[in-house]
């Protein structure tokens, strides 16, 4: 049982790196019931996992909003600002 145990159970540290993974590259099923279990009982790291999940969206949005305002120059332009620097 205790072999059983420590299977299941996970520290905090190895919680918090499940956590990040998770957005990365995704979690195994084991992973997955190990945080779950974790995460049931540990309300730090409970609490961890709301604030990554809420950057996360942050820096989605961010990057959304990033990538709809983004101008690029001409490739005209690009070759004005490029000759005048080649001159000085």
């Amino acid at each position: 049982m205790k072999k059983l145990m420590n299977v299941l159970m996970l520290s905090c540290k190895k919680a918090t790196e499940l956590i990040e993974k998770r957005s990365v590259v995704g979690l195994s099923i084991r992973e997955r019931i190990q945080l779950k279990m974790h995460t049931s009982m540990c309300s730090a790291c409970k609490a961890y996992e709301g604030q990554s999940q809420t950057i996360d969206l942050a820096l989605d949005e961010f990057t959304k909003v990033k990538e709809q305002n983004h101008i690029t120059l001409s490739a005209e332009a690009r070759s004005r600002i490029l000759k005048n620097l080649e001159k000085k």
